[in-house]
């Protein structure tokens, strides 16, 4: 199964285990049946999972704690840091697991996260390990996820919680007047950033314009970014992607390669609360190939505008 969808403003896929599909459903945190038919075994950083009966199915959303953590409660207002395993409840195989490669980052408020696993992981705790066990309803829906997940099949959960931050809800802190030339930046009513693209031509080289600095922690190269970002073609204005949107922040490692390249160099040595516009030329976006997905070609200058929420 391929539970990954790529941002346009990523140079890789990310992990997309939290695709939400339409439908609700109550959650039920008990450490009763069905729960006590999984088997938690391997290591602490290989674990796996066991069924002892299957199918495994649950009608709502079911956790339970294996250890409970000492941090803090866990708010829809959280991005939080966790690895996972998912498996199958009808036949119990694994369909991913983060142990051994990247703990994944994702905020809880998310448009794209499964509605079973913001009630599975709502009030846990930090330094958690949890199973939460998903019915359909509450993850892919009717259509499923196929090949590996049915329409009528409980997807499990392994979670261990490593993290957790609040970050801002918007740039805060000093205006700083941009240079002329650049695209414009306006807030609509909304909060929204809006961009006005000149009709100049665009540099050739990498531009990064502070509009609005932050008084937080300087953002380093390896930590996980939490930012709200739209990104636009330079030459027709027109926006390819943008959380705003999407409902959905970026968590990503930023300085690692899995941004694109001018974004990983415009934002490492910001800090957190600023605003910043980058400007990319194709070497520092998508180069010649482009993203075809995003509607981007390969001689397209690409513009960016990020607000710093965290970078933990």
């Amino acid at each position: 199964m391929r539970i990954f969808r790529l941002r346009a403003v990523t140079a890789v896929v990310v992990p997309l285990v939290f695709l939400a599909a339409c439908g609700s459903g109550s959650s039920d945190k008990s450490s009763g049946n069905p729960m006590d038919s999984i088997t938690v075994g391997g290591t602490a950083t290989a674990p796996t999972l066991t069924l002892k009966t299957k199918p495994l199915t649950v009608k709502a959303t079911t956790t339970k704690v294996i250890t409970e953590g000492k941090g803090a409660a866990l708010t829809k207002d959280n991005s939080i840091t966790f690895n996972y395993i998912i498996i199958n409840g009808k036949d119990g195989k694994q369909i991913e697991s983060s142990f051994g490669k990247s703990a994944v980052s994702q905020d809880l408020s998310a448009a794209s996260l499964l509605p079973g696993l913001g009630k599975g992981l709502s009030g846990q705790h930090v330094g958690s390990r949890l199973l939460v066990a998903i019915p359909p309803v509450d993850a892919f829906g009717a259509q499923g996820s196929p090949p590996t997940i049915g329409p009528a099949d409980t997807i499990v959960f392994l979670i261990d919680v490593v993290s957790a931050t609040t970050p801002l809800k918007t740039a805060t802190g000093a205006a700083v007047t941009p240079k002329a030339g650049l695209p414009t930046v306006k807030v609509d009513a909304k909060g929204v950033p809006v961009v006005t693209v000149p009709k100049t031509k665009p540099s050739a080289k990498l531009v990064v314009q502070l509009l609005i600095k932050g008084d937080g922690p300087v953002v380093k190269a390896g930590q996980t970014l939490t930012a709200a970002y739209t990104g636009l073609v330079y030459g027709t204005g027109k926006v390819f992607d943008s959380s705003y949107a999407s409902g959905n922040l970026l968590n990503q490692p930023v300085g690692k390669g899995q941004l694109v390249p001018g974004f990983d160099t415009g934002i490492v040595g910001q800090t957190v609360g600023s605003r910043v516009l980058l400007v990319l030329p194709p070497a520092e976006g998508y180069g010649a190939a482009g993203n075809p997905q995003a509607g981007i070609k390969g001689t397209d200058t690409i513009v960016f505008v990020v607000d710093i929420l965290a970078a933990t």
